[in-house]
């Protein structure tokens, strides 16, 4: 029991904090076209992504050495820093929503990914507290947090904005999401126990982050596993970047409505990685879902590209539900395979660092989708989900080399390596 309960408390934390990020997402790409002001017409697009993929940008800096410092300290002191400065962030969003301050949502969004050390160091307590053969099944309890926070983070979001295409921007949004995020801290503080035992603090390595990157894809046996990850989360965002905006071009939406689409995306995440992949997983294994994920966000993305050329409202739906499929297959099973071939006494290194390649991904994917759909005057909604399905193509074709390379190489040659 006492090995079951920080995981338990982590699931619950994290699930607060992302109901902040559930609502955040639906909003930040149109404040940012009602916010750009004098910014030249052909400069907008650009400046939407830059806004989309600078959480990513400073996530990918700092979750390797969030990680190593949870190693060294302990899972519990970096998840209670990462919920203190992600409630502070979200009410900056609040201010910055209050007076529309392009540059002030540029801050706070760079804030939430300063602290959005939860994640790394909640896997890792997901890597303390399960078994090998269970690793694929605790993984993805932090992806049904992630399903939970952007399923109900929505519905609180839609509470608060206007329901007509023209109406002002509300601050109620991020001062809700900041006091979610605050009650995920009291809630950390007050029954948050250590997962990581004595024996496995270990002395800080003398390698940084670079390095540490630079030696763990050198390994074949997690080459294939990150490539394809970060390949697939590359695609997911040109799609996750330029989702609100096709549904207000295309669909018409108003941002009350915007958030019923995340609601439903929400809750098909939630759904397919609390029930069917941890039920999957243990029999199929991580490669089998991770080539079949890749599959499904394949053919859903080639379907929402066609479907948001013709503008037709079902198939975007069905494209929709089978890329957020796809997704939650292949999310959790990558990060178990990684943590199952990597030394247990690097478990938080090891996922900070494949979320540092994810930040990469999401830095380059929202960017690449924002340029790709271009500005407010001159849209071009389809263009990314088309780039996004040949991306997948590559993925696709990656994850089928998965079984190469040794299937338990432990990655304690870090220490051997002297670096």
């Amino acid at each position: 029991m006492k090995r079951t309960t920080p995981l338990f408390i982590a699931f619950v934390t994290v699930a607060i904090d992302l109901l902040g990020f559930g609502i955040m997402i639906p909003l930040l790409p149109r404040y940012a076209e009602r916010f750009q002001g004098i910014i030249p017409t052909q400069w907008q697009g650009t400046v939407i992504g830059l806004l989309m993929c600078s959480f990513s940008l400073v996530q990918f800096l700092f979750a390797p050495v969030w990680g190593k410092l949870s190693d060294r300290y302990g899972r519990r002191p970096i998840v209670l820093i990462g919920l203190s400065g992600s409630w502070i962030s979200y009410c900056m969003f609040a201010y910055a929503t209050h007076i529309e301050s392009l540059w002030l949502l540029f801050v706070a969004r760079a804030g939430q990914g300063l602290c959005g050390a939860t994640i790394s160091t909640a896997q890792a307590i997901v890597a303390d507290c399960t078994a090998a053969e269970e690793r694929a099944k605790g993984m993805a309890l932090i992806g049904m947090a992630f399903g939970l926070g952007f399923t109900l983070g929505p519905i609180l979001g839609a509470l608060w904005v206007s329901d007509t295409l023209t109406g002002p921007p509300s601050a109620a949004p991020g001062i809700i999401a900041g006091l979610l995020s605050f009650l995920a801290w009291v809630l950390a503080y007050l029954f948050l126990k250590e997962s990581l035992t004595s024996e496995q603090h270990r002395a800080g390595h003398s390698w940084s982050a670079w390095q540490g990157l630079r030696l763990v894809v050198r390994q074949p046996v997690l080459l294939f596993p990150l490539l394809t990850f970060f390949i697939a989360i590359f695609a997911f965002g040109l799609f996750e970047g330029t989702m609100s905006r096709m549904t207000q071009r295309v669909l018409h939406y108003t941002d009350r409505e915007n958030f019923y689409v995340f609601f439903i995306i929400g809750l098909t995440l939630t759904l397919t990685q609390g029930f069917i992949v941890r039920k999957l997983s243990p029999k199929w294994g991580e490669i089998r879902m991770i080539q079949w994920g890749v599959a499904s966000m394949l053919l859903g993305m080639a379907g929402m590209a066609g479907a948001v050329f013709e503008q037709s409202t079902a198939i975007i739906y069905l494209s929709l539900e089978l890329i957020v499929v796809g997704f939650a297959f292949m999310t959790p099973n990558v990060q178990a395979l990684i943590s199952r071939r990597s030394d247990a006494h690097i478990q938080g290194e090891v996922l900070g660092i494949v979320q540092s390649i994810g930040a990469i991904a999401r830095i380059l994917g929202p960017f690449l989708g924002n340029v790709l759909y271009g500005s407010p005057a001159t849209p071009k909604p389809a263009l990314p989900y088309l780039i996004s399905a040949l991306l997948l193509g590559c993925s696709l074709a990656v994850a089928f080399r998965l079984h190469h390379g040794t299937p338990h190489r432990s990655l304690i040659m870090f220490k051997e390596s002297g670096a």
